[in-house]
């Protein structure tokens, strides 16, 4: 599953090719890829016409700043007022069905919360854009989806569940062997964890101001729950998951299986020292690639040659030369080192 490197690896190569493309228009070919809104066809009107202005992350959803683009006649190409948008809704929501109501990945509106949406420590906060909006489009990876930047010309991959198609003959493929990533579009004035509820559940992102020593302790349960698992609670610590956490712990020389309410203030201090390290590290190196991750242009990510203990079961540790030893905890693999992890 791509973590927080390999989203971040992604946003980059993101704003480096789409920036101010015009989305003219899409194909849909797995409709439940599309959480909302909900009907594929209007998801596809909404967002042709408008233009990328950037790409954030926000722990593992990628969110794009939509504006509107200016047509051949001077005219917006995507709906910007309240009106419009309420136009488009109707004949999607029913007589007496509510927009929120559903399957959890909708909500209600409200006023945009910029300062909840965080990018890389590059990135400043989402700031109030004086442009007009033409709203959101919010991507999630889940385990095996990918966002590449090719030509229309490219053979179509049998696991390309959306297009989206730019000028020249370019276009924004989402592939998706598992099928378990989705897409949304945010109306203009709406803010992105109305609709895409998962992002008001995360924590800090491990980039940002508030992830500090104080937070991180406050944040690990006081009970017998494993430090490893405890990690990947994205209520915990945003974007991190099954790699970065074993990596940090090694660095921080914490056993995977130590208890929150064990690991004294000393470690805290160093774990969260090194969860920042490791995914500076793996987002340098292009993100990890052990299974399908690709960047936008199709390149594997290069940390997983130089990881600590991910992935390295038998083999020499880098440190001390014992054995590396897997494990498993609450059904996902860890990864430690008996002699530098206590």
């Amino acid at each position: 599953m791509p973590e927080l490197p390999e989203v971040e690896t992604v946003r980059r190569g993101l704003n480096q090719l789409t920036l101010n493309q015009e989305i003219t228009g899409g194909d849909v070919l797995l409709h439940r890829t599309i959480a909302y809104p909900l009907s594929v066809d209007d998801f596809v009107a909404f967002i042709q016409g408008s233009a990328i202005a950037t790409w954030h992350r926000r722990g593992k959803y990628l969110l794009a700043e939509l504006t509107p683009s200016l047509g051949e006649e001077g005219e917006l190409g995507a709906p910007t007022t309240d009106r419009e948008w309420e136009l488009g809704a109707r004949g999607r929501v029913g007589e007496g069905e509510k927009l929120g109501e559903g399957d959890g990945n909708r909500g209600r509106g409200g006023e945009m919360n910029n300062s909840k949406l965080l990018s890389h420590s590059s990135t400043p906060p989402l700031l109030h854009s004086s442009t007009p909006s033409a709203g959101w489009l919010g991507v999630h990876l889940r385990m095996t989806g990918q966002l590449l930047w090719l030509h229309r010309d490219e053979p179509l991959h049998k696991h390309t569940r959306v297009r989206l198609f730019f000028k020249d003959d370019w276009e924004l493929r989402f592939v998706d062997q598992r099928t378990f990533g989705q897409m949304w579009w945010v109306p203009p004035k709406q803010a992105p964890e109305s609709i895409i509820t998962g992002l008001a559940k995360l924590a800090a992102d491990p980039f940002s101001p508030e992830f500090t020593t104080e937070y991180l302790a406050e944040k690990l349960p006081h009970s017998r729950r494993p430090i490893k698992t405890a990690l990947l609670d994205q209520a915990v610590v945003a974007g991190l998951g099954n790699i970065y956490a074993d990596e940090a712990l090694f660095l921080s020389g914490i056993l995977p299986e130590t208890p929150c309410a064990d690991v004294q203030p000393e470690q805290i201090e160093r774990l969260r020292s090194a969860i920042i390290k490791v995914l500076e590290a793996s987002i340098e190196a292009g993100g990890t690639t052990f299974s399908n991750f690709l960047n936008v242009k199709g390149v594997n990510g290069n940390y997983g040659g130089v990881a600590w203990v991910y992935n390295r079961a038998g083999e020499a540790c880098r440190v001390c030369g014992s054995a590396i030893q897997r494990t498993r905890l609450a059904g996902r693999s860890s990864h430690f080192c008996i002699q530098c992890q206590r």
